[in-house]
């Protein structure tokens, strides 16, 4: 097996009906398009499993399509079609450290053994809820596992009390881990489908995309908080 891929999916309150139903069709459509079926074949053994979870908060973590074997058109076809089958849902807050810990212990159940083993973690929103962030993402690169983002910036004007307008890098600097970990970050409606591919292609493929060139100033070495949801929480609801 070439890549055993854990599609962590945000399904929090902060994501409206329209924006849940696009992310699903996004990757629904990925694994048909021709490029990651092009992508699949490249592979040493032509075969990669992937489940399809969707997350919220501490305790909000559901597998919605179990392991699943990708070899070809046909069984990649199907996936889709269960993927699209299941309802939408949505949950409270928003705890991306226990969906990469619940991930993480996915892969023992699997059945299978693969060359590389990957979460794909996909959500509008920062750490609000459960351990750090930093520490469950540690702990899954020490098992191996690299953690992939995909930070949805679609609301960066709304100015909501929970936003955190540099998502992004949050998800650079306290998410994602592990060889080749990349993020993608998607800022309107129109790049959410091809984010989505682009995305899945290069996991599957084992490619780490060029990153953009971005000035970091000297004076601020530490980018973003990577406790910054839990404060945000703290002083908005604990007071």
């Amino acid at each position: 097996m070439d890549v055993l891929l854990v599609l962590a999916v945000d399904i929090s309150y902060s994501m409206d009906p329209d924006e849940q139903a696009l992310q699903r069709e996004g990757y629904a459509s990925a694994l048909v398009s021709t490029e990651f079926l092009n992508a699949l074949k490249l592979g040493p053994n032509g075969r990669i499993a992937i489940t399809y979870v969707e997350w919220a908060g501490e305790r909000e973590q559901q597998v919605i399509v179990p392991w699943h074997l990708v070899d070809g058109p046909d069984t990649a076809q199907l996936l889709s079609e269960r993927i699209r089958s299941v309802p939408l849902r949505r949950a409270y807050r928003t705890s991306i450290s226990s969906v990469i810990l619940f991930a993480s212990g996915l892969f023992k159940q699997s059945g299978y053994r693969a060359l590389r083993n990957v979460i794909d973690v996909s959500g509008d929103g920062v750490n609000n809820h459960g351990p750090p962030v930093t520490r469950a993402r540690d702990e899954a690169v020490r098992q191996g596992i690299t953690i992939n983002g995909l930070p949805l910036m679609l609301k960066r004007s709304m100015n909501s009390a929970l936003d955190v307008p540099e998502l992004d890098v949050y998800y650079e600097d306290c998410v994602i881990g592990g060889p080749g970990a990349f993020v993608i970050p998607v800022r309107t409606r129109e790049e959410v489908v091809r984010a989505i591919k682009t995305k899945m292609v290069l996991e599957v493929a084992g490619v780490k995309p060029k990153p953009a060139p971005r000035i970091i100033p000297a004076a601020d070495p530490a980018r973003i908080s990577c406790l910054i949801g839990e404060r945000i929480w703290q002083e908005n609801w604990n007071n």
